[in-house]
């Protein structure tokens, strides 16, 4: 049976509205996307750590609650569990305040068995620094030889833009390594100065990965393959709370969406307009519905509802 494997931060986001605390949830990245496959039902594990505190043994048991395995995850003594601060606007877009350690590999890691088509979500600041670099590589290696779809999201923050020179070998080496890169358009201006798609494709991801998913927030999604340069609206969310986890959900979707549809790796290159279009739009499913709660994952009547089901 096929599953997906997360490996990344996790971190306690605690959500302000108006000045005034309004929910505290376990986040990180691949955390949240993570999260939302485990209640979609699709089997799943999540590589990272945390400290041996409160807020650590909370994740810990989170994780077991929503139906990811917790066999290579660590609970470190000594560490302390990473903190976010999200101020959420009118809009429900977020601005943080981050309060974590650096990130870094200190132990030996008990790590999955990575088989083919095999689903491998990895990303943000946590892929690219120099102390997670040895777990990150080990990972890679073995979806290379697995088989595995290895899936990046970028995620790149501006708050990092300073460090974009250093950080660039180890971001292109990602492309590299990966089946699929996913960013936003927001990402691409702090690295690139470019917002559209194709020509961010062109000059930085067709010669280093061949696919290429590109989102503009609530206004489309654009997919270019060898086979084509594909355009799609994004479906409209009425009641949105927090976008705080509608990227990682988005990655989530197209996950579950990647075992459903029986997409396999070698697959994936010729795939043609009508099946990207599905993907694309159980991911859209997925980030729309983490932006209705304060939550960074689908609800676990969503969760329950999705099953095999295609999203028109």
């Amino acid at each position: 049976m096929r599953k997906v494997i997360g490996i990344g931060e996790t971190i306690l986001d605690i959500l302000f509205r108006e000045g005034q605390p309004v929910a505290a949830v376990p986040g990180g990245s691949s955390f949240n996307s993570i999260i939302s496959v485990g209640r979609a039902g699709v089997p799943c594990a999540f590589v990272g750590y945390t400290g041996r505190d409160l807020v650590g043994q909370q994740t810990v048991d989170f994780m077991a609650e929503n139906g990811v395995a917790t066999d290579f995850f660590q609970v470190r003594e000594g560490a302390k569990s990473a903190l976010s601060l999200a101020f959420l606007d009118a809009k429900g877009d977020a601005s943080y305040v981050f309060y974590k350690e650096d990130p870094c590999v200190t132990a030996p890691w008990t790590l999955p068995t990575l088989g083919r088509d095999d689903v491998l979500l990895y990303g943000s600041y946590y892929a690219a620094c120099t102390g997670m670099r040895p777990l990150v590589t080990q990972m890679l290696e073995r979806a290379a030889e697995g088989g595995t779809i290895v899936y990046y999201d970028l995620n790149f923050r501006r708050s990092h833009a300073h460090e974009l020179e250093a950080l660039m070998p180890v971001i292109r080496s990602n492309f590299r390594q990966s089946t699929i890169v996913r960013g936003s358009a927001d990402d691409f201006e702090v690295m690139f100065g470019l917002r559209d798609a194709e020509a961010i494709y062109a000059q930085h991801i067709r010669a280093l990965c061949p696919l290429f998913i590109c989102t503009a927030g609530a206004d489309e999604v654009s997919v270019c393959t060898p086979r084509g340069h594909f355009r799609f609206e994004v479906p409209k969310v009425e009641g949105v709370v927090s976008t705080v986890g509608a990227g990682d959900n988005f990655n989530a979707g197209m996950a579950c969406a990647l075992v459903w549809e029986g997409i396999t790796k070698e697959s994936l290159p010729g795939l043609g307009r009508d099946a990207w279009s599905r993907l694309v739009a159980t991911a859209c499913a997925f980030a729309g519905e983490a932006c209705r709660t304060t939550d960074n994952y689908i609800s676990k009547e969503f969760g329950l509802a999705v099953g095999e089901k295609t999203f028109d």
